[in-house]
């Protein structure tokens, strides 16, 4: 029987599993290699090894009700997209009022976890860890590693001929920090994903000139959405989500296409991704097409070579002098505390079942939690998984034999697109909804809309119509939250609380009224149409 649980990491994954091991009784014990929790969301001004790092600036890009725990949402008064500063906070608020601290020992790397000589009975695991010099050893019935992704920079320096000869200076963005580095420099950032873009646009306030250098391109968007909404919580809800996955894949990509481009033509602004039939995360940044549009930066193709003052790019004959290079290349993970025969990465993925579980043991007391990359928030994600894991663990869901879950990993490993939907083109990339569905159905805690829509309509239209927000999640099932009903249905309230800072008298108006009646009555018949 699992009782004591060895948690990795004190991160928002981290965080969550403390929780859910200690609301089910079970007996955590959380090992953090830094001196305070918080993971990605505790800044520091220089970089830690191990953990991953953040500069200044960062805000979240997913907004406060799409990526808080799903019973503990963010404080009303804080902004609609979080700084790092409010995120940290808003963990230490979560950790306070769960009392998870208590199971935390900071400054304590793990240096080994093994599995003990009759694992195949007990399947207990050994952990070594090293705190202040001192190294200690303790038996436990599970691990739940939660360390994430970002910590080891991916720096393919042989993909950049003539780098070595660059006089100037180059560096990963794990290292960046803050932009004064950037005054009256030229300065080159290499890859455009969220990191890369921030970094190009907060030098180009600096910067004697910037250019982004992107290979595949990306669809940029802004958290300021529809009708001024965050962006998450318009896109994310469970129609559009089944509407998508119903749709032939092209559509789906011309209709995406079209969304993004409402903003701007990103072909005119040369940013448009190269494959829009594959999604690839989208870029959150509000400011982008504006620096491009000024002047202050621009976009390159990706580079052809590099000499001792200045930067070739393919397609385009004239040499750019260049004074920083930024590589925004990306993350590798790794888990150096694990031998390979227990979880092996290659090509960027684990052979984790439900991004989980190692297939191939015998006794399902190892997970990793929070090694996914879904289109939503990690947070909800995580705890969604820990919730999950933990009843595993207690034995009230069962898991299939390892022959089935390696079958079902292999097939996930081949990446084979069922031709309809959005085109998941990465490891690790998933459906956010559909995701987090399968593991609530699998511990009963996935919403009955059917049986709601006749109990409690309002919110049945709530949950299927509005975002998929947390509180969805803890509904029902185990560890229930009776807060989240009221949750659900005040969100739109919290969401312009914090921007509505001006009281503005609305003009009534007759069409409108009229048009929202007609609104009203589409709504009834599509809800008959689906449920019915």
């Amino acid at each position: 029987m699992v009782k004591r649980v060895a948690i990795v990491g004190a991160g928002v994954s981290g965080l969550a599993s403390i929780k859910c091991c200690l609301e089910e009784g079970l007996e955590p014990t959380c090992f953090e290699r830094s001196s305070d929790l918080g993971g990605l969301w505790r800044f520091t001004e220089h970089v830690e090894e191990g953990r991953a790092s953040l500069y200044n600036s960062v805000v979240s890009n997913s907004s406060k009700e799409m990526s808080c725990y799903p019973d503990f949402p963010f404080p009303e008064d804080y902004p609609n997209f979080v700084p790092n500063s409010l995120f940290l906070e808003y963990l230490k608020l979560y950790a306070t009022q769960f009392n998870l601290q208590r199971c935390i020992y900071f400054n304590t790397k793990v240096c080994s976890i093994t599995k003990r000589p009759d694992f195949a009975v007990s399947g207990q695991w050994e952990v070594v860890t090293v705190t202040k010099g001192k190294q200690n050893s303790a038996i436990f019935d599970a691990v739940m590693v939660c360390t994430g992704f970002l910590t080891n920079p991916h720096l393919p320096l042989d993909c950049f001929p003539g780098i070595l000869t660059f006089k100037g200076e180059y560096f990963h963005s794990r290292q960046y920090k803050h932009p004064d580095i950037f005054k009256d420099k030229r300065v080159l950032v290499v890859g455009m994903g969220n990191s890369g873009t921030d970094i190009a646009v907060e030098a180009s306030h600096l910067a004697k000139k910037v250019f982004l250098s992107t290979t595949g391109g990306a669809w940029v968007i802004s958290r300021v959405f529809d009708s001024g909404y965050p962006w998450d919580m318009i896109f994310m809800t469970r129609f559009q989500n089944m509407v998508r996955n119903l749709l032939p894949t092209p559509i789906v990509s011309w209709l995406i296409s079209k969304k993004m481009n409402s903003w701007f033509n990103h072909v005119n602004y040369g940013v448009a991704p190269e494959d829009r039939t594959q999604l690839r995360e989208p870029v959150l940044n509000d400011e982008l097409p504006g620096r491009i549009i000024t002047g202050k930066v621009f976009i390159k193709p990706s580079i052809k070579e590099v000499k001792e003052n200045s930067v070739v790019f393919n397609n385009t004959p004239k040499e750019e002098p260049i004074d920083i290079i930024v590589f925004a290349t990306g993350y590798t993970f790794a888990f150096p505390f694990l031998d390979e025969s227990v979880v092996k990465v290659e090509d960027g993925q684990a052979s984790l079942y439900k991004y989980i579980f190692p297939a191939h043991l015998p006794k399902p007391t190892l997970a990793v939690i929070g090694l996914i990359k879904p289109l939503g928030s990690m947070l909800p994600t995580g705890e969604t998984q820990a919730r999950w894991v933990v009843q595993v663990l207690k034995g009230a869901t069962t898991l299939p034999p390892p022959s089935v879950m390696m079958e079902e990993v292999n097939e996930r490993k081949k990446n084979k697109h069922s031709g309809f939907g959005l085109c998941y083109c990465k490891a690790l990339q998933t459906d956010y909804i559909t995701y987090i569905d399968d593991l609530l159905t699998s511990i009963n805690a996935k919403p009955d809309l059917r049986a709601m829509l006749l109990t409690d309509p309002r919110l049945a239209l709530s949950i299927f119509f509005g975002p998929c927000t947390p509180y969805h999640f803890r509904l029902t099932g185990p560890g229930k939250w009776e807060g989240a009903r009221n949750a659900i249905l005040t969100q739109w309230d919290r969401t312009v609380k914090v921007t509505k800072t001006r009281t503005v008298q609305e003009s009534p108006s007759s069409f409108e009224t009229l048009l929202k009646l007609f609104s009203f009555l589409a709504l009834l018949i599509a809800v008959f149409l689906i449920f019915l």
